[in-house]
């Protein structure tokens, strides 16, 4: 290979790396506004749901966490401790403390849409072949 093939092929992919940097630096910019809006639309309805207590809402709550954790999973986006969370809510209800299995239930529902998004923001990568593993 000619020194000119080499010094392209080294500048083409400092600019894909700079590039991929810029993409994931805008992501997690833009991360932080859209939880903080999500936690203060969501933060009247599982402070209520929480208070309540009753094993109805403890059960939508693992329900909605299930569906969110099956739906990441689908794009290989499932976080490894959202199963786990999963388990212990539905422990938790079993054992009679419905606010401490919504409280897990929330959680792992966060985690999965989290895992969602991250998993949808690395799918749109556009790296070269060579990058890739």
């Amino acid at each position: 290979m000619n020194m000119k093939k080499l010094t392209a092929m080294l500048c083409l992919g400092a600019i894909v790396a700079i590039a991929g940097q810029s993409v994931i630096a805008a992501e997690k910019k833009a991360a932080p506004k859209a939880e903080t809006a999500n936690k203060v639309a969501a933060e009247p309805a599982a402070k209520s749901s929480e208070n309540s207590g009753d094993k109805a809402a403890a059960e939508s709550a693992i329900a909605a966490a299930e569906s969110a954790r099956k739906k990441a999973a689908s794009i290989d986006g499932e976080w490894r401790d959202t199963g786990k969370m999963i388990k212990k809510a539905q422990a938790a209800l079993k054992a009679g403390d419905s606010a401490k299995a919504i409280k897990l239930a929330k959680k792992a529902e966060n985690q999965a849409k989290l895992g969602y998004e991250q998993a949808q923001a690395q799918q749109e990568l556009k790296m070269p072949s060579y990058l890739k593993y």
